[in-house]
């Protein structure tokens, strides 16, 4: 967190569908509850309610040499899909309304953070007042780096400060054991801390089981064992049809799953469905403790299929692959772990029966608590990702997501014991070391806040003793 590179944070709103009838650009975003008090356990049916009739918009934050890399993905696909919709071309006046790009520099918590702070703050302020009604901020960060966990975090307390009412959504990257920033351990963990305190959700996404993917990915499609089911280039790893044709660089192909589990994250902000969900209903339905906001990932299908025409065998082993271990964005197995709830955002030619026929599918297969045994959420989105017929995006709040940050923790204790690198971090004002051990007494009490959960696992309806429901 500590390091000196300068590096790039970009600020960019993003802009839905056109609504008939939108607000007054005076209209004020709607009242977020208090943390912790906004939890809503989903409906019985499990299905999001119609769009919401207010035009909202979100603002993407991309931090650090990850982030910025990540969200070129994002938006050179969101112009794809939108170009692949909207047949009378790439870019009209309809889609130079739809990002508006804020850039500024700046590195580090303590340091550069506090230096550039009133610069970074006017550049926030400027991106949200394009936006009529600012639903949610997206930052996107690496966890091992300098400028992304240092930086990213320090902008993540700066929006809770000057926007307290708006979601913030964060995408962070960890790294993997065999990192090579040798102090990723001591990042990571410090970045830990200031998620755990300042963000309404987090997605973590794992280098390793990105690098997985894309391996799969290419020796299936290249194997031939699908026969002609499956073309040989997958879109959800390769940038073809893009609004750039420029050469693609060796970590694209894993940025692009990144980008388009954000291109199916937002899609119900973007396009039409029967079953719409608002990002801040994520929040509400699948937050049910204010520090156990960090929801797995899982996005199928992976290959591009040769035919469009999917039988409904198929659309199930959609369903069922979200669940698999081999799908998951971070080295997990959900089915054999504990679920608080789970969101499913199906994009495409999907029925609400088949949501209701794979639930009701799949529930006996996976452990809920014991009190949110119809803990589901679902958003149904007409327009499907370029190249495919339908696509489905789960997020899971899952127990499984805790020998993450056991490893995680286990690498910083390694470093720490040892007190080695600190001096990387010590000269800087502001950074002592009481730093490190509050940031992994926090790490610790969340792991331990996962364990009680855990335990719970087959037994009777009791909550935990230190996890309190809010009603």
């Amino acid at each position: 967190m500590g390091h000196s590179t300068a590096e790039r944070m970009r600020a960019t709103v993003m802009r839905p569908r056109s609504w008939k009838n939108p607000p007054a650009a005076t209209s004020r975003p709607p009242p977020r509850p208090l943390r912790g008090r906004g939890f809503r356990a989903p409906s019985s049916n499990g299905h999001a309610k119609a769009a919401c009739s207010v035009m909202t918009q979100s603002v993407v934050v991309q931090v650090g040499q990850c982030g910025n890399q990540v969200g070129c993905r994002f938006w050179d696909l969101a112009l794809r899909e939108h170009a692949n919709v909207n047949k009378k071309g790439i870019y009209d006046e309809a889609l130079s309304s739809f990002f508006r790009n804020v850039d500024t520099r700046a590195v580090g918590h303590k340091l550069y953070g506090c230096q550039y702070r009133e610069n970074i703050v006017e550049k926030l302020r400027k991106a949200a007042e394009h936006c009529e009604c600012l639903q949610c901020f997206f930052i996107i960060h690496s966890m091992g780096g300098g400028t992304g966990s240092g930086l990213g975090t320090f902008v993540l307390k700066l929006l809770e400060d000057e926007f307290p009412e708006v979601y913030r959504f964060v995408t962070s990257v960890y790294p993997s054991g065999e990192d090579d920033v040798i102090t990723s351990p001591y990042n990571s963990v410090l970045a830990m801390k200031e998620l755990n305190e300042h963000a309404d959700c987090v997605l973590p996404i794992e280098n390793k089981s990105l690098f997985d993917i894309v391996n799969k990915i290419n020796q299936m499609a290249n194997s031939g064992k699908l026969g002609s089911t499956v073309k040989q280039n997958s879109l959800v790893t390769s940038s073809a049809g893009s609004a750039k044709t420029v050469q693609e660089k060796p970590f694209d192909a894993m940025n692009n799953i990144l980008a388009n589990l954000l291109l199916n994250l937002t899609s119900s902000a973007r396009f039409e469905g029967s079953l719409n969900m608002d990002l801040n209903e994520i929040s509400m339905n699948l937050v049910p403790f204010p520090r156990l906001h960090y929801l797995v990932s899982s996005l199928t299908p992976l290959y591009t299929l040769a035919d469009v025409n999917v039988p409904s065998r198929r659309l199930d082993q959609m369903f069922s692959d979200a669940f698999s271990r081999d799908h998951q964005l971070i080295q997990a197995d959900p089915k054999h772990s504990l679920y608080l709830a789970c969101a499913l955002l199906v994009r495409g030619n999907v029925q609400v029966s088949d949501l209701r026929r794979n639930i009701e599918r799949l529930k006996p297969s996976l452990h809920f608590v014991s009190w949110n045994q119809e803990g589901w959420k679902t958003g149904l989105c007409s327009v499907p990702p370029v190249g495919h017929s339908h696509s489905l995006l789960a997020l899971a709040n899952n127990t499984c997501v805790k020998p993450t940050f056991i490893e995680l923790k286990d690498r910083f204790m390694k470093l720490y014991k040892k007190k080695a690198h600190l001096h990387h971090y010590l000269h800087v004002d502001g950074m002592e070391q009481n730093c490190f051990s509050e940031a992994i007494s926090s790490l610790s009490d969340l792991i331990e806040e996962y364990n009680e959960l855990d335990a719970t696992k087959g037994g009777p309806r009791t909550d935990p003793s230190r996890l309190k429901i809010v009603v």
